[in-house]
């Protein structure tokens, strides 16, 4: 078998076994303006899955302008943002439909 041929099999098989490991999770819930919790950590220069559950009767907005992140959810609705590895530091989140005491934060450390 050619060189480059191993070589290109164990590139594909490195791609596949790397799409296929799980992210870590974290919850975040959405209730009528509250954000539970409304401070989460995660590790710096990690992917994360955020499971967003809006459990209020109307419908809420996940957004973060700094991660450009936005995603809006009906009453009952659960969904998923994916945020990139960061840099430790803060950033900011909030759910637009029910400003101005729905605000959270990040935490990369």
């Amino acid at each position: 078998m050619p060189k480059s041929l191993v070589i290109y099999v164990l590139l594909l098989l490195g791609v596949a076994f790397r799409a296929g490991a799980a992210l870590p999770e974290i919850e975040l819930e959405l209730q009528d303006g509250k954000l539970i919790p409304d401070r989460l950590e995660i590790p710096a220069r990690t992917r994360v899955k955020i499971i967003l559950r809006n459990t209020g009767q109307s419908a809420a907005e996940f957004e973060s302008l700094r991660l450009r992140q936005e995603k809006v959810l009906g009453p009952g609705v659960t969904s998923f943002v994916v945020i990139n590895p960061l840099k430790p530091g803060e950033y900011e989140f909030f759910d637009e439909f029910h400003l101005p005491d729905a605000k959270g934060v990040i935490v990369v450390k």
